[in-house]
């Protein structure tokens, strides 16, 4: 929770800081207008990548610092309670997550239009990189690659898997920590309840490789070949203009 509203907020004084620094935004005086200073602001090329990877960059960092410090013999522990940064027990398990990675867009994607029975599927992250120009789209899909994946699966696979075993035992945590993952990415998704079913059984595929490998790279990986092939569209779309 402290990561997505890190994020909420960051963006929000961030976006704020930016305006100011580009000149939309002079002072008190312009407070009457200052929804369309943001707006004018936003609709600069490259302002809003560079506002995702920054509000990113300042949650990721942040949420990395706290676990630690809180918990920093758990950060080379195989399973859980630990967070798994070791070398996985099968380095085969590497080579299988980035297939399931590559997979679980497709077959994911599949699933989700299968469900919205011809309703249009979008993602906002999707619509920020077909809109940003070229040179901002590299550094910005580098980030949704790496430190996106890697938060993320700390969180998820890490943190709150660890924290729900004791309790509910491997599945049980594998299933919950994957539904509060699914529900996670909602917003991103503009609330479109048909995407669910595919987010669930990518988290559970990333807490399965988990769990199976005793690291959090295996998932990680995963992670970050999924995000890799959905953005990859981004790229195509500005060839084909």
């Amino acid at each position: 929770m402290l990561y997505f509203a890190l994020q909420a907020v960051g963006s929000s004084v961030l976006v704020v800081l930016l305006a100011i620094a580009t000149g939309h935004l002079h002072g008190w005086h312009d407070v009457a207008d200052f929804t369309a200073r943001i707006r004018e602001t936003l609709q600069q090329p490259g302002m809003q990548a560079l506002l995702v990877m920054l509000a990113l960059g300042l949650a990721a960092a942040t949420i990395l610092w706290l676990v630690w410090r809180r918990s920093p013999r758990l950060w080379s522990l195989a399973q859980p309670p630990g967070f798994g940064f070791v070398r996985p027990s099968r380095l085969g398990l590497l080579a299988l997550a980035v297939v399931i990675g590559l997979l679980a867009p497709v077959l994911g994607g599949w699933l989700t239009h299968w469900l919205a029975q011809g309703h249009p599927v979008t993602q906002n992250i999707q619509q920020l990189g077909e809109n940003t120009p070229l040179g901002w789209r590299i550094p910005l899909m580098l980030m949704v690659v790496s430190l996106g994946p890697l938060v993320e699966e700390l969180l998820f696979r890490g943190v709150l898997l660890s924290s729900l075993q004791p309790r509910w035992g491997r599945f049980g945590a594998a299933v919950l920590s994957s539904v509060v993952f699914a529900l996670a990415h909602l917003p991103g998704l503009d609330w479109q309840v048909f995407a669910l079913p595919a987010l669930w059984l990518l988290a559970m595929a990333l807490a399965w490789l988990r769990l199976r490998s005793g690291s959090i790279w295996p998932g990680v990986m995963a992670h970050a070949a999924n995000n890799a092939l959905a953005t990859a569209a981004w790229f195509l779309a500005a060839h084909a203009g």
